[in-house]
């Protein structure tokens, strides 16, 4: 598979043997309905009617004893949306609907669905595929758990056809016989992917619409957590 062209809807990738992307082209003026996407909770694969590449995973994910992070994309500079919501509920009970793939697809604004590929639980190195919508627009993404402490933190990074999309983190401390959640996203793409990102998802401010979709996330997952 080393340096060959794959043709996907209108767009076209060129990727090593690992199935990660050494070049790629989108045609901005036909992606339809079908298209790309970034950033919204959910995250990165192609879209069903695209080529799929699976991206090669070499973390001990589930071993007897699997670590809590692993290394990939990082958390460095300020994130590109955030906000924070305080509950009553202990830091364990929040930490469940985080990252339990359905309940975490029911409250997280854009998300359709959350289906895991790879992992019994929420580790590092588990995979799953997010189905995200907005209006008419469909798309999905690949995600990949990097860290995962109960009662403490729980991350993931986001990729499209093994191109770096967005890393998205949870944070749980304890405060006021609760906790507070905070909920932050970096924007990963490279800044040629970002021209076109619009025409796949309908969204033009993709910044703008996280931190709209992370306020909306926390208080549906504040509202799970404390109804027990």
């Amino acid at each position: 598979m080393q340096g060959q062209r794959l043709v996907g809807v209108r767009h076209q990738f060129t990727v090593d043997a690992h199935g990660h992307v050494l070049s790629g082209r989108l045609d901005g003026d036909g992606m339809g309905g079908g298209g790309l996407e970034y950033g919204s909770v959910g995250h990165g694969c192609s879209p069903d009617e695209a080529v799929s590449l699976k991206r090669n995973m070499s973390s001990p994910a589930f071993s007897s004893n699997p670590p809590h992070t692993i290394a990939d994309m990082t958390d460095s500079g300020a994130a590109s949306a955030q906000a924070k919501v305080s509950t009553n509920a202990d830091p364990d009970r929040v930490y469940h609907p985080i990252t339990d793939l359905p309940t975490l697809a029911s409250c997280a604004q854009g998300a359709a669905a959350m289906e895991r590929l790879k992992g019994d639980a929420a580790r590092p190195g588990a995979v799953f595929k997010g189905r995200n919508r907005n209006g008419i627009y469909r798309w999905s993404t690949t995600c990949t758990v990097t860290d995962a402490q109960p009662g403490q933190v729980f991350a993931f990074d986001v990729r499209y056809l093994g191109l770096p999309i967005a890393r998205w983190r949870y944070d749980i401390a304890g405060a006021d016989g609760g906790c507070r959640v905070t909920e932050r996203t970096w924007d990963r793409r490279p800044g040629w992917f970002t021209k076109t990102a619009w025409i796949g998802t309908g969204v033009r401010d993709r910044d703008a619409a996280n931190a709209e979709h992370i306020k909306l996330t926390l208080q549906r997952l504040k509202d799970k957590a404390e109804a027990g």
